[in-house]
């Protein structure tokens, strides 16, 4: 495979993958305790949404965001 050197990364990196698999994760769960009827742990899950947005500022933050001190992409 060839490797697109122009590509500015969107977002692959650990803090990127971190966020988005916690959203995922939250949105899954409250999909279903939705469809279960249990609303405290649909709201549960929008917390644990929230919560996965600011990990990925927060890895970010620390250096392991697109370019950041710890991620793979700067080496």
């Amino acid at each position: 495979m060839s490797e697109n050197t122009n590509d500015p990364g969107h977002g692959d990196s650990i803090a990127a993958w971190v966020a988005v698999i916690t959203i995922l994760v939250a949105f899954s769960l409250g999909t279903l305790f939705f469809w279960l009827d249990q609303p405290v742990l649909v709201f549960a899950c929008a917390g644990l949404a929230i919560v996965g947005w600011g990990l990925g500022f927060l890895l970010k933050g620390m250096g392991y965001g697109v370019g950041g001190k710890k991620s793979e992409a700067s080496k």
